[in-house]
């Protein structure tokens, strides 16, 4: 028989295979005598005939940061303890759930087998690994510090997922309660409306313009409720399509820097994101030139990556990179600047980029925390406001029926 087991090896890692025993409890014991710890052991039941279509498997089980960040840390953990990279990525391959993540393996093994390196094979999946990515495994195999580099592009991925995931959370609870008030608008809008305000038409009543307005707004809705939808949704397709151009991006991160609340965050994030990026490539031992033009790659908003083109053309003129941060300090807080200067001062560049990451990373994290309170009170403005104007629309046009009737 067959069985599927899950377990946790020696090293650390949880390492996923099948293997042919008697019984459950010999596969069990058999993982025990090898040092590892069973977590799951099942019978292998028959499978189907699996159907993979790439644009599924993107869709579906595309690689996730979280993916990089489990890919990286047990691929370090494996190589410490000894094991080949060749070795170590088919246990990686095994582990994986998904189909397209085990190909990219997959592809990595043969590249190594065929007398190529991790980071040649990594360059083949520039949608998959960042530059950054890359550069940190180029960096390590060249240091032969290569288990180290990866520990830390993991420990970085880390400190973004969990960052992304902060701010996606913050935004849920505004999300949810915009698109509940949009949603109950509408269907009052098509079902409750109508009865009203057919009394209003029926009385011949002068009705104020926002009664007006809202008599227009249920008339569309329910004479051209297709049409309504279309227009909705060929705006919103329109408005995707307007941000996702290139020529439009500049326009757009210069308006996110300069949202309240929301542009000292994005601020923030950006040099925590910069520094940290620059602190790991140059303790990896690469030149500060190419330390800057990864970085820069690594930075999505398209102004942060202008600063850091100033800064390269700055530092091939024998200009220091403290400099490249305080003449920008429309985008950088004043104490990046200052403290790059310090390290440079003493010798310790990298340790004190590391400090700077370190401190706006936390403050990015206490601003994210409070980001749903300070929302919560524009969101119940928001709303008392649309509910105040529906208020005084539905009751003053009532009123002046009631005056006619006595």
């Amino acid at each position: 028989m067959r069985f599927h087991y899950k377990a946790q090896a020696k090293i650390g890692i949880v390492i996923e295979d099948t293997i042919e025993a008697d019984s459950k409890d010999a596969v069990i014991q058999k993982l025990r005598d090898g040092g590892a710890i069973p977590l799951v052991v099942e019978e292998e039941k028959k499978r189907g005939i699996v159907i993979s279509i790439p644009f599924i498997d993107n869709l579906l089980g595309g690689v996730t940061l979280e993916d990089k960040v489990v890919f990286s840390k047990n691929l370090s953990r494996m190589l410490r303890a000894g094991l080949s990279i060749s070795r170590a990525l088919e246990i990686l391959k095994k582990q994986t759930s998904k189909q397209l993540f085990a190909k990219i393996i997959e592809g990595l093994i043969t590249e190594i087998s065929t007398g190529g390196t991790l980071s040649s094979g990594l360059e083949k999946y520039p949608k998959v690994f960042s530059p950054l990515f890359i550069a940190m495994v180029y960096a390590g195999e060249e240091s032969g510090n290569i288990s180290d580099n990866l520990m830390e592009i993991s420990n970085q991925l880390d400190k973004t997922y969990r960052l992304r995931k902060k701010i996606k959370g913050a935004m849920v609870y505004p999300a949810v309660i915009v698109t509940a008030m949009l949603v109950i608008g509408i269907l009052m809008f098509i079902f409750v409306i109508p009865t009203l305000l057919q009394t209003f038409k029926d009385f011949q009543l002068d009705l104020p313009m926002s009664t007006r307005v809202i008599i227009f707004i249920s008339d569309t809705l329910q004479q051209h409720t297709i049409l309504f939808f279309g227009v909705v949704v060929a705006l919103i397709g329109g408005i995707i399509t307007i941000l996702r151009m290139k020529s439009m991006q500049k326009y757009i991160d210069y308006v996110v820097l300069r949202i309240p609340v929301v542009g000292t965050i994005a601020k923030e994030l950006n040099s925590a994101l910069a520094t940290r990026t620059i602190a790991s490539l140059l303790g990896s031992g690469l030149s500060m030139n190419r330390t800057i033009t990864i970085t820069k790659e690594v930075l999505q908003n398209t102004h942060y990556k202008a600063s850091l083109d100033e800064g390269l053309a700055l530092i091939e003129k024998g200009g220091q990179l403290s400099k490249a941060f305080q003449e920008r300090l429309d985008l950088y807080p004043i104490m990046v600047g200052e403290m790059i200067e310090v390290g440079e001062e003493t010798g310790k560049l990298v340790d004190m980029l590391k400090d700077v990451a370190s401190f706006y990373e936390d403050e990015v994290d206490n601003k994210t925390k409070n980001l749903s309170t300070i929302i919560e009170p524009v969101l119940m403005l928001f709303i008392g406001a649309a509910v105040g104007f529906f208020a005084i629309s539905m009751m003053s046009p009532m009123y002046s029926l009631l005056g006619n009737i006595k």
